[in-house]
């Protein structure tokens, strides 16, 4: 069953998207780290092939809630799986179930597609959406830890001279 509110991200909802990303970067403490630009995600979603792909929350025609995601791959199952980099609902338009019905749009293209997984990181702190996603059943891995490379680490390790 589909939610007529919730369709696959078109070229000209781009610009909205970036607001979305905006203002989800503001809401982790961290609107000076994001320098995403509309040309690069409309790159990133719209190209020959692409490697990010997206859904978007439409409510009296304006987009108010956007999910991103890219695909990844479990070796030990053998197929690929679903991560989510964002999920974003504007607060008016919270309460609604837009947020979970981003979430049920992805994953049917999880079932759909036979992928293993459905991931994705929260903020420690953000315990509203912790709160919300164990509702839906989603659980945390706990055992896990998140290892980023970025910037200088980054430019060292990949460096032709290192």
């Amino acid at each position: 069953m589909t939610d007529p509110r919730i369709r696959r991200v078109r070229p000209g909802d781009v610009p909205a998207i970036v607001g979305l990303v905006e203002e989800l970067a503001e809401y982790e403490r961290a609107r000076d780290e994001c320098l995403l630009t509309a040309d690069q995600l409309h790159e990133a979603l719209f190209r020959d092939a692409p490697a990010l792909f997206g859904h978007v929350a439409e409510v009296d025609g304006q987009v108010v809630g956007m999910a991103l995601w890219f695909l990844n791959f479990s070796t030990w199952r053998g197929v690929h799986g679903l991560y989510l980099e964002d999920l974003y609902v504007r607060p008016d338009q919270r309460g609604g179930g837009l947020g979970k019905a981003l979430l049920r749009a992805l994953a049917q293209e999880c079932v759909a597609r036979g992928y293993a997984r459905f991931e994705w990181s929260v903020l420690d702190w953000n315990e509203p959406a912790i709160g919300f996603y164990r509702s839906l059943g989603a659980v945390p891995m706990d055992e896990w830890t998140v290892f980023r490379l970025s910037g200088e680490a980054l430019a060292a390790l990949g460096g032709v001279d290192g």
